[in-house]
């Protein structure tokens, strides 16, 4: 949620601004707005509601000073609705310093009351202001941005990133984290900030994350970075796997389609090196080690959405191959109901981005609480892996679609490649059964390559169905995640009902939905992994059939049992039972982007939804 940027170096900064904030729309905004110093130390703004195009045309109609030194942000509305001038940057110190903020500020509404008092009057409805005017009394006191940001943070409450410039000191971006994204980007005479290394990839690949509750003053040719006291930090300097061109369309008609194509790759990165002469090799785990991982009673997995259900595909195999048992919690619901945590329980979380507020909490509440934490994440630096005792990094490279997809598929990979670690260690599995396993896990990208080029007939069945109003989805067993994910996809993207059931739950209440024409989804295990539950799900497909329900199959190729009861088939290779659902997800991705797209809707950018969710 909320791009920032910031610049300062010998290049003009409108551009570098202007092209961090196209890559990171990503993260979805609903206004946008840059702060540029001049030559002379003015300060020059705009900003507008709506995307980045609005912004974009009235600079061109209306060009400002090409300065050196700049911020830009988009803005995702939390105080205040997404107006020109709720918009950021905002003003402080009468206009000679420009502030933007990405997170909420809790206490505002005391904080703005006291500057009321002191006769400060203010234009917009946002916490952002506040911290604005705040920052700029602070300043007219220290007569340094770096002092002034330490008194301002100190009486600041909540979740927040601010980035500010001033004009009596027109060589220096300074920016502050608490609970919410920060990196800075090394360059060679100019440095950046961003909320995610997208906001500067294209100029530099060297990157270093900024820690909880630390201050950073970036200049050309130096970078600090102090506790919020004032005491100097060490950093941590990385490389940013991928490049600007793994960030962009390609030719693709969207992200979501350029990463759907991505899903048999992301997979394969995420096992690369990891399975070697049929034995998973995890060195991410060293930090908690094998003997810890013996003692482990209990697993606990917190995620969010997509990545949640991608967390119940990881409990069905860690289980099946580890025997031990395994939960699965909405981060967002996991400490406010006092778990029993202690040094015998691994919690798990599961975050694309890294920085999902829910589960950050959640990973600190485990932590604060004894349990061992391990966190799999998409993205170097980011927060969660920082404050998690191991990290296992999927490689799925940057998925810039707020709907996820080839993540979800590396997640579920990590999960795996964790669940056959675990066996080993435990002596669950025998050396033949992990290197078994260990050889389907393998096989799926290629696999998953084959079900990719069904793409043309499903993106047909989307065409039928854009008039749809209601998709219901069924699946047994590993395809009942499946069938959530499949339902939460065209929510996202159709803004259509969609649910997901446990097949076996549709005599208990759901079945009361199916009537003529109804379209239901189902996931069909299949007829040789997993006999009798195939037995009960073609049950299921005579049920919904007999009450005139169009069925929508997922089923494994030679299935002679479904054709005869469905009115379209979508085909899949032959998989073990844990693998099925990673190659029956996809045609339910590209359904739900499909049908989204001939009903003329963006499928990068849903409405009302963020790719990163950094505010509880």
């Amino acid at each position: 949620m909320c791009g920032i940027v910031g610049y300062v170096g010998t290049a003009k900064s409108v551009e570098v601004l202007l092209g961090g904030l196209r890559r990171l729309e990503y993260r979805g905004y609903d206004s946008a707005g840059i702060a540029v110093l001049d030559g002379d130390g003015s300060i020059h703004t705009r900003k507008h509601a709506g995307k980045l195009a609005v912004l974009l045309n009235d600079l061109d109609q209306h060009p400002i000073a090409n300065g050196s030194t700049g911020i830009g942000h988009t803005r995702w509305a939390t105080h205040g609705g997404p107006t020109d001038v709720n918009a950021h940057p905002h003003l402080g110190d009468d206009g000679k310093l420009a502030l933007i903020h990405n997170g909420i500020i809790e206490n505002f509404s005391e904080l703005k009351e006291e500057l009321l008092a002191e006769g400060y009057t203010f234009e917009s409805e946002t916490d952002t202001e506040v911290a604005a005017k705040l920052l700029g009394r602070e300043y007219g006191r220290a007569h340094d941005l770096e002092l002034a940001f330490r008194t301002v943070v100190a009486r600041l409450e909540g979740a927040f990133t601010l980035l500010a410039v001033h004009r009596d000191e027109p060589d220096v971006v300074v920016g502050a984290r608490r609970n919410s994204p920060l990196v800075i980007g090394l360059g060679d005479g100019e440095n950046f900030l961003g909320s995610d290394v997208a906001a500067f990839v294209e100029f530099t690949r060297r990157a270093v994350a900024i820690g909880q509750d630390q201050i950073v003053a970036i200049r050309a040719d130096s970078v600090t970075v102090t506790d919020f006291a004032g005491a100097p930090v060490t950093t941590e300097e990385f490389d940013i796997a991928w490049d600007a061109s793994a960030s962009e369309k390609g030719g693709w008609s969207s992200f979501m389609a350029k990463e759907i194509t991505e899903g048999p790759d992301a997979v394969a990165n995420t096992l690369r090196g990891r399975i070697v002469d049929g034995e998973v090799v995890l060195p991410d785990l060293d930090r908690i080690g094998d003997e810890a991982l013996r003692g482990i009673t209990r697993i606990v997995i917190v995620a969010c959405g997509t990545a949640a259900y991608s967390g119940i595909l990881g409990k069905y195999a860690i289980e099946a191959w580890s025997r031990v048992p395994v939960e699965v919690e909405l981060a967002h619901e996991f400490r406010y109901r006092d778990p029993v945590l202690d040094d015998s329980t691994l919690v798990i979380s599961i975050s694309q981005s890294g920085e999902t507020m829910d589960t950050r909490m959640a990973v600190q509440y485990a932590s604060e609480h004894g349990a061992r934490v391990l966190s799999i994440c998409n993205t170097q630096g980011a927060t969660i892996p920082r404050e998690s005792e191991a990290v296992i990094y999927t490689h799925a490279g940057p998925e810039v679609a707020v709907a996820s997809t080839k993540a979800f598929l590396a997640q579920v990979a990590a999960l795996y490649l964790f669940g056959l670690h675990l066996s080993r260690v435990r002596g669950s599995l025998d050396a033949a059964e992990i290197e078994a396993n260990a050889a389907e896990l393998q096989a799926v990208p290629e696999k998953l390559g084959k079900v990719l080029e069904s793409s043309e007939s499903i993106a047909q069945l989307a065409g039928w169905m854009a008039d749809t109003r209601a998709v219901l989805f069924l699946g047994r067993n590993v395809g009942y995640p499946v069938a959530l994910e499949g339902a939460l996809k065209l929510k996202e993207l159709a803004y259509i009902h969609a649910e997901g059931f446990a097949a076996g739950e549709l005599k208990h209440g759901p079945i009361a939905l199916i009537e003529p024409g109804q379209p239901v989804f189902v996931i069909v295990p299949s007829p040789i992994g997993q006999p009798e539950l195939h037995k009960k799900v073609i049950s299921n497909i005579k049920e919904i059939e007999a009450r005139g329900a169009r069925v929508l199959a997922v089923a494994e190729e030679g299935d002679a049992f479904v054709p005869p009861l469905a009115d379209f088939v979508i085909p899949i290779p032959l998989a073990g039972p844990f693998f099925e659902p990673l190659l029956a997800v996809a045609p339910l991705q590209i359904f739900a982007m499909e049908l989204a797209s001939a009903k003329g809707l963006d499928v990068d950018q849903p409405r009302n939804l963020a790719k990163s969710v950094t505010v509880e």
